[in-house]
Order: C-alpha cells, then structure tokens, then sequence
C-alpha cells in the first residue's frame, strides 16, 4: 500500500509555475533524463571502482528508450546506482532544494524559460512540460528492495514497494493530449527522438538504444519489409576526446547547453590538450550571461573532473581560482588516481599543476579578448568584471599584478569603459593621481559637484558604481605608481598658488561666519570651510580621509552593520551668489543663520545621496525663504 503524500507547499508552486509558464524548450526534457541517467551509470561505475568490484562491467551498461504510442508512453531505463525509497522522497519529493527561492521569483516575474530550467537543479521536473504522469521504478545497488514514486502532480506523490529484478531506474512518462498549441506525440516518433539524442547527447559515453523500424529488402527479392532492430542512438565519443579540428562552433554549443544546463551559447571556448609532466584535457567555457544565483551562496563553482574519461567529481573547486569562478567545463587527466577524494585533491602535486596552468590559459584569454575584440571583452566584463574586482579585494591586493589590467571603469571623457592603463596614457603631463569618483549609477557620478571641478582642470574621472570598487582601489593603493583620489575626500589640491593664497585670505576673512555655522551644525560635522572644490555649485560634503560616503553606505548594508560614519565637512564655494547672501544674513540678521546653515548641510546630504533626518522640517524651512523672498 502507498500514501499520498504532498509536495511542500513552495515545491509544489514552482511545479505549477514551470508547467503553466514556460512554453518553448520543452525538448529538452530527454537531454535532462538522459543526463541524469548518465550520471546515475557514472555513479554505479566509480563505486565498482573503489571497491573493486569485478563482476561489473561498464560495456554492459546502457541506457535504454521505449516509445509506446498505443498506450502513449515514453520510457528511460538505466543500469545505474539506483535509490531508495528516501532517496526518491528526497530528491523527487522537493524541487530546488539550493535555489527554490531565486528560481520562484524567475518565474513570477516572467522571466525567459531561456535562463532558468538547469539553473536551479529542477531538471527531473521538466518531465511534467510533456507528461501529465510519471512513474519512477528504481533499485537501489546491494539492496533488496524496489519502490516506485508515482504522481499526476495535481496533489502529490505516492512511493510504494514494488518488485524489480535488477538495480538501477526506468522512467515512465505518460504524454499529455496533443492540443492546438503543442503536439506531445511527435516525442513518440522514432525519427524524432533520434535527432534530440543525437542534438543533445550524442557525446553521452553509454549507449543510448531504442528498438527502431527500418525498411530492407528481402533476401532475394525486389520487395522491401520492416524490420525491427535495437539502434545504438549515440557516438558515445566525449567531445573533449576529439579533435579541435574536427569540431564545430554548433557542436561546442550544444555539448555546453547540455551539460552545464544553460540553454544561452558560451561566449568563449577553451579547448586544451597538454602534454608533459602531468597530461591532461580541458574544456572550459565563459558563459555568455550572468548566471541568475551567480553572486549568491548556492552558486557552485569548480570543474568536473574527469580520470582517463571517468567521472569523478562534480565541482572540484580547487581546479579553478575564486576570481575566475565563472569559468565552467571539466578536466580529463590521465595521470590522476581514480580513488582520489575530495580531501586528497587539496594536497595532490598533480592537480596544483593543472590548475596552475588553467589558471594561466583563462588569464591569457582574456587579456587576449581585451586587445582583439574589445566589444565582446566589455560584454564579458559587464558580466563578471566585478568577480575580478572581488579578486584583487580578497586576496587583499594579492592578485593586483595578475588583475589590474583587465579592470576597466566608466571615463568621463571619453563616455565608455576604459582600462586603466588607457587612463593613465591619457593623463596631462602635470596630473599626479587618477581621480574617481562613487556613486549609484554613472550619471549621478556625473552630476556631483566635486566632479565638475576636477574636468574643468581637464582631468578625466573615474566612475565607480559597483559596490566593490572603492575597496577594490583601496587593496590596490596605486596604478603605475599613480595612487587613487576619490573627489569627495581630503584635499584634492587642484589650485595654484595664487588660488590657494586668495581662498585663505577669503577663509580668514569670513573665520567668524564660518564658525557659527559650525557651531549650528554641531556634531553632524566635523568642519565647515570654503573649497575651490566647487565651480558653479554651492555647497557639497567631503569625507576625510579613512571611509568615503559610498563605503559608509555600502558597509551599513551588510548584515552586521556597525553604523560606520565618514566625517562630514561641508565645503562652501566662496564664489557663489548664495554665499553672499549667507554673509548678508549674518550682517543683518545673524539669529538665522541656524536656519540657513540647516538648509545648507541637508542640500549637501542630498546631493551626497544621503537622506535628511527631518524632511518636513526641510520642506518648511524652505517654503519659509520662499515666502520671505516674495515679499
């Protein structure tokens, strides 16, 4: 006897969601089968290996395709490792388990089925695209018992015991009615299911077979019968094991789609086979878009590993650096030991080799994207340009030889990214720094008031709107031996001589307005004083040195945010007409000037992208001068 048991509540709507929303792709329902029944065989075979098992053998293991169009049923049956009843409730019985949540939302907002189906680990469930029940037979390796997980997904799941002679799992899925829209029984034609294995699994190293009809002739006769023969539907030959030369883009792109789950071509290819000390082949791939969980913790890198064409392991981490952690694709070496664990690989000789030299291969393709095809280098960069900035900021300015000059940022002169090699050749003889500035999105860059003062000296500046840039730059400290000067901090020293004399002179001369203007701000600032810093503005914010305000925004986002505060000058240009008017004030009417001081520092926060502790009370103060002004 069995029980019905429910999904859980959020696997239960992602399977409604992914069946009611997603409408193209559905093919690609036999590449996720076959795939798992791949690694199921792969499974089985490695467990043989360790243990030494020797009455098993890998050339008779197979997986088989039945197409039953009288009672409309499309079967697939491997030899694999098989599961136990807990295994099918837990890997059947939950969608997602890593990425439930992102993968909800995808789809709720309407996300392209494009981007999410291999994403998010819910490959069995695409089965549901074209069958509307599914039955899963499987038998555990070394165990005695059978169970069979059923459901039509309106409620649930049943798992029962059942009888089944030999290990492993079948499949059996009951196609939906053919409908206006979609035609589900062309997944029964013979003809059909040849040309999705051999588009999406040809490579698969087991046979692929399925009894198919073909016509011949008689033995001594003109006439022609059908006859029905067990086809092998795969080369089974892995595409890493073939020739560059005989290998085509479509080929790389489709062996990428259907093994990494993305259904987007790669951007880059990188197919290497060495020889030497260590031997061993690499395929590895830089994905076209960001992954949607890329930046989050179930993102899983690492390159499948592979010893003389046998799986190893899944995502052997070690085979790539963290700041390279887009790249995907896999390592066959025939030098590694089959029995190596996960714990072994950390302190193999071997492996250190080959990951030293991918390491080396990626880095090298890059830069070599960078000088020929600098469009398709920014595409890449806009998508993982800020994993190469995490790089630098982690191995806390570790890896800035190896990185800095794949880094580019937004040039205010120029109105596109830039490298900052490109930045410093561009510099005027009497520029000392590179200047940036930070900010939310590049035109807000644009629009502060330290930036204006900085162009109009003819000095390109940096923007910098990812989160990381600024302690990117930090761990960096300088470029070419020139440092990096953010244009809200300290003292940017842009003045001549004679500037710098006339902007004392004006200080000395207004010290007691000044003051009490400080005095009326009270600890919000540390210091009030007039700045050559501004052109046509009138107030701004500087930060000292230490924290800026973008990394002061940036850190209290973070979980355990201690309320860090960069200090707060507010700069005054002595030049502007509300300058005048603030020391007309204090002339006549000095009581205000608290006032006018509070309109000032909340302008400035403003404008520093900060919110105002009371906007009531800023609004009020300036429909007051409003009225005044009036009269």
């Amino acid at each position: 006897m069995s029980d019905k048991k429910e999904f859980k509540a959020e696997s239960k709507r992602l399977l409604d969601l992914m069946i009611n929303s997603i409408y193209t792709h559905k093919e690609i329902f036999l590449r996720e089968l076959i795939s798992n029944a791949s690694d199921a065989s792969d499974k089985l075979y490695y467990k043989a290996l360790q243990e030494n098992i020797t009455s098993f053998s890998r050339e008779d293991m197979a997986i088989n395709l039945i197409a039953d169009k009288e009672n409309r049923t499309l079967t697939i049956a491997d030899e694999g490792i098989g599961m136990t009843k807990e295994e099918l409730e837990e890997h059947l019985g939950t969608i997602a388990n890593s990425g439930s949540y992102e993968f909800k939302n995808a789809l709720e907002k309407g996300v392209s089925d494009v981007d999410i189906i291999g994403q998010f680990g819910v490959g069995f469930y695409s089965a549901f695209m074209v069958a509307d029940e599914v039955e899963v037979y499987s038998k555990k390796y070394g165990e005695d018992k059978a169970y069979l997980w059923k459901s039509d997904t309106s409620d649930g799941y049943t798992v029962e015991e059942v009888e089944k002679a030999e290990h492993g799992t079948t499949i059996i899925l009951h196609l939906k009615k053919d409908t206006e829209e979609e035609d589900y029984s062309k997944y029964l034609d013979q003809y059909e299911i040849e040309r999705l294995v051999k588009k999406y699994s040809d490579y698969v190293h087991y046979p692929i077979k399925m009894d198919v009809t073909t016509s011949r002739k008689k033995e001594d006769s003109d006439e022609y019968e059908d006859v029905v023969e067990n086809k092998t539907l795969n080369s089974q030959v892995p595409l890493w094991k073939r020739q560059k030369k005989d290998i085509t883009k479509e080929e790389y792109d489709e062996f990428y789609k259907a093994k990494f789950n993305d259904f987007e071509a790669p951007q880059r290819v990188m197919h290497n086979v060495v020889e030497g000390a260590v031997s061993y082949t690499s395929l590895l791939f830089i994905p076209s878009k960001t992954p949607m969980n890329y930046y989050s913790q179930d993102y899983k890198k690492g390159l499948q590993l592979y010893s003389r064409g046998v799986f190893i392991m899944d995502h052997a981490e070690d085979l790539v650096p963290e700041h390279f952690r887009f790249v995907k694709g896999l390592v066959d070496s025939q030098d590694l030991n089959l029995n190596i664990s996960r714990e072994m690989l950390q302190h193999d000789r071997k492996m250190k080799v080959i990951a030293n030299k991918i390491e080396k291969r990626i880095q090298t393709e890059l830069e070599k994207m960078l000088k020929n095809d600098r469009d398709e280098y920014i595409t890449f960069f806009k998508n993982f340009g800020m994993q190469l900035k995490f790089g630098i900021y982690n191995s806390y300015g570790m890896l800035k030889d190896k990185l800095q000059d794949l880094l580019m940022f937004y040039s205010s002169d120029k109105k596109e990214l830039i490298t900052l090699k490109e930045y410093v050749k561009a510099m005027p003889e009497n520029q000392k720094e590179i200047y940036y500035a930070s900010g939310e999105t590049v035109e807000k860059c644009d629009l502060l008031p330290q930036v204006e003062a900085v162009k109009s000296k003819g000095y390109d500046v940096l923007y910098m709107t990812d989160n990381v840039d600024e302690f990117c730059l930090q761990m960096m400290r300088d470029y070419d031996s020139k440092t990096f000067k953010n244009v809200t901090q300290g003292d940017l020293d842009l003045e001549t001589e004679d500037e710098k004399k006339e902007l004392e002179q004006k200080t000395e001369d207004n010290k007691p307005l000044l003051e009490i203007v400080k005095k009326a701000l009270g600890d919000k600032v540390q210091d009030v004083k007039l700045s050559h810093r501004l052109k046509s503005h009138p107030v701004c914010l500087a930060s000292g040195d230490g924290v800026s305000f973008e990394m002061e925004k940036v850190l209290n986002q973070m979980p355990d945010a201690q309320g860090v505060k960069a200090g707060r000058i507010l700069e005054i240009n002595p030049d502007h007409d509300l300058f005048k008017s603030l020391q007309s004030v204090y002339e006549k009417e000095p009581v205000k000037i608290d006032e006018y001081a509070s309109i000032l520092f909340d302008q400035a926060l403003l404008i520093a992208g900060f919110s105002i502790d009371d906007p009531v009370d800023f609004s009020n103060k300036i429909t007051k001068l409003m009225i005044e002004a009036s009269k």
